[in-house]
Order: structure tokens, then C-alpha cells, then sequence
């Protein structure tokens, strides 16, 4: 399946939901916020959205700091 991600190709296999993207990407347990196709994808949906060929979705991490 391809998809962009944050503006760029990518090619995945065996990612089936938002979730498991964003295990595959090394983003879990991080502050993100993940938009799909244009719309919001509220963390509860996260396991329940899935990520079909040819989607648009951005991902963006929350970086602290001071």
C-alpha cells in the first residue's frame, strides 16, 4: 500500500490501522497529534481508523523544551 506521510511517499505493508502506523513509525507513548485525509483523528479512533491506499496523513510530535 502507498500512502504520503507528512508530504513524502511511502510504501507500507502489513499496517492496517492509525495505531499500528504509529508503532511502525516509533511513535507510541510520544505526544502526537495525527491527521488523516484532512480530518482530525482523535487518539480514542486511533485503533479504529484504518489507513487505506492512497491516504494523505500528517503526523506531528510535540516537542517540549525551555
Amino acid at each position: 500500500m502507498n500512502i504520503t506521510l507528512n508530504g513524502k511517499p511511502l510504501q507500507l505493508e502489513q499496517v492496517n490501522t492509525i495505531a499500528e502506523l504509529i508503532t511502525f513509525l516509533g511513535y507510541q507513548g510520544k505526544r502526537i497529534a495525527v491527521e488523516a485525509n484532512g480530518d482530525i483523528v482523535p487518539k480514542s479512533q486511533h485503533g479504529s481508523t484504518a489507513v487505506a491506499n492512497g491516504d494523505q496523513i500528517e503526523i506531528v510530535v510535540a516537542v517540549g523544551g525551555g
